[in-house]
């Protein structure tokens, strides 16, 4: 028999990058690099920075623009990146997509926050159907704004009606954890399912 769901929760809000999609940014470039060169171009070009950027609504000219003042190399190989986007997703974490069916059977209501920027995010649920039936995603690049910033969060809680003591946030990041969890969310850091499913039985929202 199905656990009845705590009182309390009545939504999950998923992460999407390395949570219910898996994301390698090496592999748009791994045919004109190693690993190991891939690590040494993110350092010198700082590629986190600028993907963050990216996420946080900053168009991909800018972007490249960004990178080539460094270098012209890392300037094309960002280029490369963006117009290869879709090979840096390697398709449904395992085991993600069971749990939000049992999560939505339970009658929970299951929404997005993602870090992703909007002049690639169409890619996501080409790659990870499962994205398609969450009732909605907030997108940072669409609102400017990026996790961890609380601002998001706010937003989050505002346009979805959300009372964060009822809602449950999985994500892959640990600031990003910390900061739903001082917002008032039930957080769990998201490892693999296996973990996933033990934290969501705990708090009885699975069989």
């Amino acid at each position: 028999m199905k656990k009845s769901h705590h009182a309390s929760h009545t939504t999950v809000v998923f992460d999407l990058g390395n949570v219910m999609v898996g994301w390698d940014p090496f592999l748009p470039l791994s045919d004109r690099m190693s690993r190991e060169q891939w690590d040494r171009f993110a350092v010198d070009a700082d590629f986190f920075t600028l993907n963050a950027k990216a996420d946080s609504g900053v168009p991909f000219e800018e972007i490249i623009a960004l990178a080539a003042r460094k270098s012209q190399d890392h300037g094309g190989l960002m280029r490369q990146y963006y117009e290869r986007f879709d090979r840096s997703l390697t398709g449904p974490v395992v085991g993600v997509a069971d749990i939000a069916d049992e999560l939505e059977r339970g009658r929970l209501r299951l929404l997005g926050l993602t870090n992703w920027s909007t002049e690639t995010f169409h890619h996501a649920p080409t790659s990870a159907p499962t994205i398609d039936r969450l009732e909605a995603i907030m997108v940072s690049g669409r609102e400017g704004l990026a996790k961890p910033d609380p601002a998001i969060f706010h937003r989050l809680i505002e346009r979805f009606t959300l009372t964060p003591a009822q809602t449950v946030f999985i994500d892959d990041s640990t600031r990003n954890v910390r900061t739903a969890h001082e917002l008032g969310f039930t957080a769990i850091r998201f490892t693999d399912a296996v973990g996933l499913r033990a934290a969501l039985e705990e708090l009885h929202l699975l069989d």
